[in-house]
């Protein structure tokens, strides 16, 4: 009966002990949570920052206090709206629960705001329809920006400039804008213009052909802090250049111009007056002139038969050996080019003029070229101390006489100042 006891007390003390380590388990937890709730509103908004959206809505379900840091206005101030469809598209779409507790909470407090869409006309009416409700928002930067294809040109005129023009009539304080393959038009921009003429700095929109050169020239003549320009050739005007060089303008930094046709033979390129250019040049001497080639060889006439003060060149199509030499002619500014291809003819004796003439250029790329070993090592015996990208696909050097490929790697390095080797074609 002893034992029996004693074995009955040892229990109920094991019980009691275990009890007692539970309450304790529960307190230290209860304390933790109290710890966590009862952090600085500014401690948890820095955690905050530091969390993608996803897991900063899952934080938020931690306690009030983290509920009301989640809606602080400083957290919205940045937003990517992706908007994808199920059906078409692999890539996750934000909710619309949360869109529309963005619309209703925090439209006034977005500054920086961004439209990722997919190829769906479905994803870029809904971006629309967002655009359209921002009817308190105070944007700084908006983008516009198509995955896959242009799918805002499949949206209605109509329906996208009405809502495009509640983000410019509203927010008053635009500074960077890109809507690259939008349906924007002329009156469009003159509501951009009229509402935020003093704080436009950025506007990229090629492809865009609903505007005209009077609607670009409207932004030119009435946005003088504009700093950065992009558009297709078609927009490009001697007026243009003359507004954005007019002694109310602040100097220009960059202008990129896209000259692009789809149907050969079919599409007419004016000519710029080298005289607009120097106006340009003139008064932003620092100013960086980007043009970006998508032409058959016929289209080339009208380019650089004067001088032309592009200072990087991209040619996505074939180029021809006259139209180089014409470069190496006519763009003493040019600092950067890259020939996608030329065709079988070597272009000794146009990279060495360019080599000549053009006293800034540090950048060069070669594709479907051909160059001579020799004519290579001779252009880069003129440039090389000032090469800092030099970038050769190994099929474009043919081995002659002086040089063969074994050799041609060394002999460019000693010119460039550090090892050098031809880009070789991956065989996977």
């Amino acid at each position: 009966m002893k034992r029996g006891r004693t074995d009955l007390k040892s229990k109920c003390q094991a019980f009691s002990q275990e009890d007692r380590a539970k309450r304790q388990k529960r307190a230290r937890r209860g304390t933790a949570a109290q710890d966590w709730g009862n952090l600085p509103h500014h401690v948890v908004l820095q955690v905050f920052q530091h969390l993608s959206l996803v897991d900063r809505a899952r934080a938020s379900s931690v306690c009030r206090c983290w509920n009301d840091v989640f809606h602080t206005p400083d957290l919205w101030r940045r937003f990517e709206f992706e908007l994808n469809q199920p059906a078409t598209s692999y890539l996750r779409s934000t909710h619309p629960d949360l869109i529309q507790q963005i619309i209703k909470k925090h439209a006034q407090h977005l500054q920086y705001v961004s439209f990722k869409v997919d190829s769906c006309t479905e994803s870029a009416e809904a971006a629309c329809d967002i655009l359209s409700q921002l009817v308190n928002c105070t944007i700084k930067t908006l983008g516009l920006i198509s995955t896959a294809r242009p799918s805002f040109m499949d949206v209605s005129q109509a329906h996208f400039v009405s809502a495009l023009t509640v983000v410019f009539v509203n927010s008053k304080s635009l500074s960077s804008i890109k809507i690259d393959d939008t349906p924007v038009d002329d009156p469009s921009l003159k509501v951009l213009v009229a509402n935020n003429s003093d704080t436009l700095k950025l506007l990229k929109m090629s492809s865009c052909p609903h505007v005209s050169p009077a609607g670009i020239l409207c932004v030119a003549d009435q946005c003088h802090e504009l700093r950065e320009l992009a558009l297709n050739y078609h927009l490009l005007s001697d007026d243009l250049l003359l507004a954005l060089s007019s002694e109310k303008h602040v100097h220009l930094e960059h202008l990129r111009i896209d000259v692009v046709s789809e149907n050969p033979g079919q599409t007419h390129f004016h000519t710029i007056k080298s005289s607009s250019w120097e106006a340009l040049v003139r008064h932003s001497p620092k100013v960086n002139i980007v043009m970006y080639f998508f032409l058959y060889e016929e289209e080339f006439q009208p380019f650089f038969c004067e001088e032309t003060p592009v200072t990087h060149l991209y040619f996505g199509r074939t180029v021809s050996k006259d139209m180089l030499g014409r470069i190496g002619l006519n763009c003493p500014r040019l600092v950067e080019l890259v020939v996608c291809a030329n065709g079988l003819e070597p272009l000794d004796v146009e990279l060495i003029r360019i080599a000549e003439r053009c006293k800034s250029l540090t950048a060069i790329g070669l594709g479907e070229c051909e160059v001579t070993c020799s004519g290579f090592v001779e252009f880069v015996k003129m440039c090389g101390g000032r090469l800092t990208q030099l970038s050769i696909m190994e099929e474009v050097l043919i081995p002659d006489s002086s040089y063969n490929m074994e050799q041609i790697h060394s002999e460019v390095s000693k010119h460039l100042g550090r090892i050098w080797f031809p880009d070789v074609m991956p065989t996977w």
